[in-house]
């Protein structure tokens, strides 16, 4: 039959599709994954509930394609970046896996900032010094938990992870491995002024290969599991920021990307290494001719599913639990110890869950004309990454007033997501040049509200391809250019085909380039206030 799997492992999620040749899907399968935060700052997943999200969705993506297991021709990986986990001489998980999201090493990154450190391996590395970075967490591990900083045979990725309970080799591609802060910005090897620094030698990392690299002889008992043949090739792929660009039409030097899920990113690729002066942006290896840069978010989705669970809902927020323990006092003494959790299997806890679950909140969101009369919010509920890459910096609701309803505050969560994709969009316009048009990808792209309000935010054409899953199908078309199928990265392009276009409406566009320099000002004069705030949190 000639399927290509492409299988996309998120924050929350695992999802796989399976591919014809040409790119109909076939089949798709989909597989939740709890997201952990047993306290403010920390984010963190069980690696083997991953493992078993994966083997599940594949499964399930095999069923609905009605395919068999000599029909598929290969598997392409994407995978999120910027995650880490340790693991003994036997594979065995002695640590959770510490996400994107997750800011413990703040005060190591400061360190190296105060030190002037942070600008060299910026220059070195090409990945911004933040907490999000798996160089930070080790750091922190090497600070807080030395016992197991020492004992831990190799610090690994999830897709590491994976590929080890598969074949038994620990292989990172180009991509992923260049997202961690510890990679020489050529991609030709370990940095080794940041290994130096965390005290490690690369031995306790993976083996870094290219993202075509084809494995064979998966584990026979794995591979009857999720329905595949254990020489079915798996390719290695690359990480979710770069395939998204392939799968939505931005393989070509230049061309630009706008991803907006959980988070949101603005992204092209490179014919040589791009540093910014202010290290606002990141610098990916990709290739031997291609480097991914770009900037990214921490806002976007997550901060609608965070308002549309607090404040969206019929009751006061928390009611309910607060009646539940009223009626179980022993329960006061558990709640201290339990995980929050953010899981996609229920609404509100992953953009991903589906566009439905968004309906309400895009519709009252738009019964109220842009700039939500005046009402503006700052979306760092995590921090956030570009351009400030500030882990302090919080959620704030300005301008409020007695005639502020609901929808105005829906609007604003809206457009404050929106504005952050923006400032990192003219981030990258100041070191690539401003593009022309933007190809929006991820579940933002679903929604032509949405994206027609990105349009307006930016004054650029936005134009939507004709599937919104762009990481999996672009890891499913690195599959097929590893086995043949596909020519090269260049014909990528020609696979993708415009389903919509969007160009500014200029009534918009005019508030929204009034409320923008407010939308700034408002972070300047609260920058020196938010690390009070983030060290009060958790504390009082």
């Amino acid at each position: 039959m000639g399927l290509f799997i492409g299988l996309d492992i998120g924050t929350t999620s695992t999802e796989v599709f399976l591919y014809e040749r040409q790119g109909k899907i076939r089949g798709r399968g989909k597989a939740a994954c709890p997201l952990l935060v047993p306290e403010p700052g920390r984010a963190e997943q069980r690696p083997d509930e991953m493992i078993a999200a994966v083997l599940q969705a594949l499964r399930l993506a095999m069923i609905s394609g009605g395919a068999k297991p000599d029909d598929i021709e290969a598997v392409g990986v994407s995978a999120s970046m910027h995650n880490v986990m340790a693991v003994d001489k036997d594979g065995k998980p002695m640590t959770p896996l510490l996400t994107w999201a997750d800011n413990r090493s703040a005060p190591q990154i400061e360190e190296l900032r105060r030190s002037g450190a942070a600008k060299e391996l910026y220059e070195l590395t090409g990945t911004p010094v933040h907490p999000m970075s798996p160089l930070g967490k080790l750091l922190w591990w090497k600070e807080n938990k030395p016992g197991l900083f020492e004992q831990a045979y190799k610090f690994i990725s999830i897709k590491e992870y994976l590929l080890h309970q598969l074949f038994g080799i620990y292989a990172l591609d180009v991509s992923s491995a260049a997202a961690t802060g510890m990679l020489d910005v050529s991609g030709r090897g370990w940095c080794g002024k940041a290994l130096e620094l965390i005290g490690i030698g690369k031995e306790r990392l993976g083996e870094i290969v290219p993202v075509a690299e084809v494995l064979r002889g998966m584990k026979p008992e794995i591979a009857e599991a999720c329905g595949l043949l254990p020489h079915t090739p798996w390719v290695v792929g690359a990480s979710d920021g770069a395939l998204a660009n392939i799968g939505s039409g931005a393989a070509a030097l230049g061309s630009t990307a706008v991803t907006i899920g959980a988070t949101g990113a603005v992204r092209q690729f490179a014919d040589k290494p791009l540093i910014d002066p202010e290290g606002r942006t990141f610098c990916y290896a990709f290739s031997a001719d291609r480097w991914l840069i770009g900037s990214s978010t921490s806002s976007g989705g997550i901060a609608l599913n965070w308002f549309k669970e607090q404040f969206m809902g019929g009751s006061l927020p928390g009611a309910e639990r607060r009646d539940a323990i009223r009626a179980h006092p022993e329960r006061r003494q558990r709640r201290g110890r339990q995980h929050a959790v953010i899981d996609s299997a229920r609404p509100g806890g992953h953009i991903g869950s589906g566009q439905g679950s968004f309906d309400d909140i895009i519709a009252a969101a738009m019964s109220v004309p842009a700039g939500a009369d005046g009402l503006l919010f700052l979306p760092y509920l995590s921090g956030e990454r570009a351009p400030c890459w500030n882990p302090d910096a919080r959620g704030v609701f300005a301008g409020a007033g007695l005639h502020h309803g609901r929808q105005h505050f829906a609007r604003a969560v809206l457009e404050g997501g929106l504005f952050a994709v923006k400032s990192v969009t003219e981030t990258l316009g100041e070191l690539a040049g401003r593009p022309d048009r933007l190809l929006a990808s991820g579940d933002f792209a679903s929604s032509a509200i949405w994206t027609g309000l990105l349009a307006d935010m930016t004054g650029l054409r936005i134009d939507v391809p004709d599937r919104c899953e762009a990481s999996a199908y672009g890891a499913a078309m690195l599959a097929m250019l590893a086995t043949g199928e596909l020519g090269s990265l260049d014909q990528a392009d020609e696979r993708i085909k415009i389903v919509r276009s969007h160009a500014p409406n200029e009534g918009n566009r005019a508030v929204y380039e009034k409320l923008y320099p407010l939308f700034k000002d408002i972070y300047r004069r609260l920058e020196p206030v938010f690390p009070v705030l983030s060290s009060m949190q958790g504390r009082v």
